[in-house]
């Protein structure tokens, strides 16, 4: 679900970042029959998730949701990441953050005859709704994490879990500061934007 994360520590070009987003969509896939760029994506991607759900800090994160949402407090987080990232961009790169998401889009748009057809339908919805600028704002958020689950095929208590992060919010974001710098230094082979990274 943090799919700008995932692009933002993928390599500028088309292949990589379809790659580093297929971790989300490879369910069923024949890794086998992927191009050599967009398979180095896909097990990029694995790493980070790795590295990510080991973290003491995303550990911690987890543990401030109340009981009957902790189950889904993973996916919460993955989407309240983006906006962390997008909060504090200045902090984590020189990049200009509309220059980013633009040639993000076009990547994705460029690179759909790679993607399976549930990702290829999905990034064209995230392009047309312009999923990341939306990102910066915490309510679209609430609203994001509402319709997973409403998507969710059981009886759950995801859906208003935004009251939870709002009363969080400052260490959530605390926790988040301490996480993603070291996730950049955790330095994948795919390494991220080039030397951009202020970390």
């Amino acid at each position: 679900m943090n799919h700008l994360a995932h692009l933002f520590l993928a390599r500028p070009t088309v292949e990589s970042r379809v790659g580093n987003l297929l971790g989300d969509f490879a369910q069923g896939l024949d890794v086998k029959s992927l191009a050599a760029p967009v398979k180095a994506g896909l097990i990029n991607h694995r790493k980070v998730d790795a590295y990510t759900d080991s973290h003491p800090d995303v550990i911690a994160c987890k543990r401030l949701f109340s009981s009957q949402r902790r189950r889904f407090a993973g996916v919460a987080l993955d989407v309240l990441y983006d906006h962390y990232l997008l909060r504090h961009w200045d902090i984590f790169t020189n990049l200009s953050r509309q220059a980013f998401i633009g040639s993000v889009y076009r990547d994705l748009e460029a690179g759909r005859y790679l993607m399976p057809p549930k990702m290829a339908a999905a990034t064209a919805h995230m392009i047309d709704h312009d999923w990341f600028n939306s990102y910066t704002d915490l309510e679209n958020i609430g609203y994001a994490l509402d319709r997973i689950a409403g998507r969710i095929r059981f009886r759950n208590d995801f859906g208003g879990i935004i009251e939870e992060i709002r009363a969080h919010d400052a260490v959530l974001e605390e926790h988040f500061l301490s996480f993603f710098p070291g996730l950049l230094k955790f330095g994948p082979p795919e390494g991220g934007p080039g030397t951009q990274h202020l970390y």
